[in-house]
């Protein structure tokens, strides 16, 4: 009797944690498809947490998990390239952030990116709104063509990486031919 009483206190104090850590702190995400390739490949299952960005703005260069602005109920990570209120201007191949503290503009540094040389684009955020493009330019779908992530879809940030189980030596396949 005494050792069932204890497991009922484990599995309600289990409940009592886990349930609001998953809810409120930190979810599972996998990467689907190419579009964060090297940084992130297909398969890898990520750990997001939800709380820093209440207390902090994401910045350049940070990579989000957020609600995709034409369909909610989908979940996308990319890379932050644009800010609140800063002009993305894509031409030739090089990104130029213009913004209050460079009004001329500066090229954001990315050497292990390659983008579309005839691809130009001119995006002006509001207040809010982030421009997101994932670190496999050539197979991504952001920003450039949907628009900006505004802040309020943003769900967090990934804070843990593993690796797909299946690469490790000896593990079993479970998926479904």
């Amino acid at each position: 009797m005494n050792s069932a009483r204890e497991i009922i206190k484990l599995i309600l104090l289990s409940i009592v944690i886990v349930i609001p850590f998953r809810l409120f702190i930190a979810q599972p995400f996998i990467v689907e498809g190419a579009s964060m390739e090297p940084t992130f490949e297909s398969g890898e299952y990520l750990i997001v947490d939800e709380l820093s960005y209440y207390w902090k703005t994401p910045e350049r260069g940070s990579v989000l998990v957020f609600k995709y602005p034409k369909d909610p109920s989908k979940r996308f990570i990319k890379r932050v390239i644009g800010l609140p209120e800063e002009t993305v201007s894509l031409r030739n191949g090089t990104v130029t952030i213009i913004n209050d503290g460079h009004p001329e503009g500066f090229v954001l540094e990315e050497s292990y990116i390659e983008i579309k040389k005839d691809e130009t684009v001119n995006y002006i955020l509001g207040k809010g709104e982030y421009f997101v493009m994932g670190d496999n330019r050539l197979w991504s779908s952001d920003s450039r063509v949907w628009g900006p992530v505004p802040e309020d879809n943003i769900i967090g940030r990934p804070i843990i990486q593993f690796l797909p189980p299946e690469i490790f030596p000896g593990e079993v396949n479970v998926n479904n031919p």
